[in-house]
């Protein structure tokens, strides 16, 4: 049981280092983002209440599902697959409708989760290592290798003030002690992926538990954490990330039998595989409540429960298309939104958030603020009874407030930033209000934008730009103005465009172990020889750490 709090003075000695190391980095004053000739848009509204550190503190358990789309729950309307125990989640606490994850693909959305920090501010906006088009009209950006060392994580903020704990996909760099999960302030961590037969990588070595599904592997550790801590003095933090329900899609077979014998749904694809993969997390889930009322830790515990971006429709074999190489049959939908992981669209970065916070999320309530991956971070430090670090611009809100019933005191505006391609074009977005405006990047220097009401047209179906332009231009100057507080770097025009070869897909260098990945095309074309990123073509675009201009391992 949690009996004391223990709060450290001033941010830990692993906090110090950083911000000696990269001062300008972490003291780079972002504020409100400012229009010319308009009031500032601040972050919440001025009225809002203020969010604090939660006395006492509570547990914090944040179940972090990889590829789950917004509408694959029961709780959010689909009727095939099964989710009992995420369902009644959903019952006990908050169930946000508008949340999202601050980016499409799976490493920008942890970076967020883990600092607080939009991916336009912290650079990796791309998943590690990224594949690349170089024969697209534009060439992206370059990304780090791995979350950049000057960035400070949760776990690192706590320090002693809790146990922290991350189990699961990481994504964030390698394992090793400079950039795995010990390095960056978990005390406790276990590295894995895949869907079945993980190979795990922890403090201790490295194991192999073939046959055995991840999943289950991954909640038997959970589940150790917190008996092991049930009768700490100070709180624990854990991170569970799931691989699942990330392809390849591999599940029990019995589950798989009983969906197979299940009547498909109208207009789902209603894959049987997938829906076991899914609800096996959802075992995992309801495994986890147990313990927790086994121990007596349910009622000091807040379950944040989401995903790091949209679902995906289909499985991936491999080749070259227009959709990156989804030649597979379909295995989930997010309808009815448009769109799917990798895009802007809603469909990329609307995810479930449910919060259940006992005796002051109770009821089932649900919250249509539209809030983000990045929100998370100061919610969880709050819950833990911590600050936020003072020094380090943090564009996350606390959810504290929101979570006590204050749903107006979201934040006024959401912003994404993903100059790359994947089942889109590059482009960033900004949502004020039920507006949404979406910026694609085009290879004459300009941007095409598109508008949608999302209160009146959910599916994105109905592009207002035209007949709405003063809202438009509004919403546009808003997103430069982000983009250049942010640093946000842009794509270029590509000098090797080709537009017979724009659709082929290559690699870039597999950062975990430094060795080259096989090429994703599968064409008879010969390698590329032009540029990889915008660095080889402006000497002006800063290199992320750990890279090199033009960078010989993706040839």
């Amino acid at each position: 049981m949690i009996r004391t709090v223990v709060r450290p003075a001033a941010p830990v000695a692993a906090l110090w280092v950083a911000l000696l190391a990269c001062p300008a980095a972490l003291f780079a004053q972002a504020g409100p983002t400012v229009v010319p000739g308009r009031p500032a848009l601040q972050p919440v509204p001025a009225d809002a209440p203020s969010a604090s550190a939660v006395e006492p503190p509570r547990n914090v358990l944040i179940v972090f599902v990889d590829d789950l789309g917004w509408a694959d729950l029961g709780c959010y309307g689909n009727s095939f697959h099964e989710t009992p125990h995420i369902d009644q989640l959903a019952t006990d606490g908050l169930k946000f409708t508008a949340a999202y994850a601050s980016c499409p693909v799976c490493s920008p959305s942890r970076a967020s989760l883990m600092t607080g920090r939009d991916p336009a501010r912290t650079g990796l906006t791309n998943f590690i290592p990224g594949h690349f088009r170089p024969f697209a009209p534009l060439l992206e950006p370059p990304i780090p290798n791995r979350l950049p060392l000057d960035e400070v994580t949760f776990a690192t903020v706590l320090g002693d003030a809790a146990t922290t704990a991350s189990f699961g996909k990481w994504h964030l760099g390698g394992t090793n002690d400079v950039e795995g999960p010990g390095a960056r302030g978990f005390d406790e961590w276990l590295v894995t992926g895949r869907n079945v037969s993980p190979s795990l990588t922890t403090p201790d070595g490295f194991e192999k538990r073939e046959g055995e599904y991840t999943t289950e592997v991954l909640t038997e550790r959970t589940e150790t954490f917190i008996r092991d801590h049930a009768d700490d003095e100070t709180p624990w933090v854990c991170l569970l990330s799931h691989f699942a329900v990330h392809i390849p899609v591999h599940a029990r077979p019995d589950l798989i039998a009983k969906y197979e014998a299940k009547p498909k749904a109208e207009d789902h694809p209603s894959d049987p595989a997938f829906a076991a993969m899914l609800e096996m997390v959802d075992h995992s889930v309801g495994r986890l409540r147990e313990v927790l009322e086994e121990t007596g830790q349910a009622e000091e515990t807040v379950i944040l429960f989401t995903s790091d971006n949209g679902g995906l429709h289909s499985v991936y074999h491999g080749d070259p298309s227009s959709i990156h190489g989804q030649s597979g049959s379909p295995v989930s939908s997010n309808a009815p939104l448009r769109g799917e992981k990798g895009s802007l669209y809603e469909g990329g970065i609307r995810v479930p958030l449910l919060v259940h916070w006992p005796g002051v999320t109770d009821g089932g309530r649900a919250c249509d603020a539209a809030v983000t991956t990045s929100d998370l971070t100061p919610t969880i430090l709050h819950l833990a009874g911590s600050e936020p670090p003072a020094g380090v611009v943090m564009d996350g809100v606390s959810l504290v407030p929101v979570l006590r019933g204050e749903c107006d005191a979201a934040r006024d505006a959401v912003f994404w930033h993903y100059p790359h391609y994947h089942h889109s074009r590059p482009a960033s977005a900004v949502r004020v209000g039920h507006h949404k405006l979406i910026e694609f990047f085009t290879a004459d220097g300009t941007t095409e934008p598109e508008l949608y009401d999302l209160r009146e047209d959910l599916g994105e179906t109905n592009n207002l730009a035209a007949a709405l332009p003063e809202r438009t231009a509004e919403l546009r100057s808003l997103l430069a103005a982000y983009r250049a507080d942010t640093g946000a770097l842009l794509p270029r025009p590509n000098p090797a465009y080709d537009a017979e070869r724009s659709e082929e897909w290559w690699s870039r260098s597999a950062s975990m172990r430094n060795q080259p990945k096989p090429a994703l095309n599968s064409t008879d074309g010969p390698p590329p020889t032009g540029p990889v990123d915008t660095s080889d073509v402006d000497d002006s675009v800063p290199l992320p750490e750990g890279r090199e201009r033009r960078d010989t391992q993706t040839r």
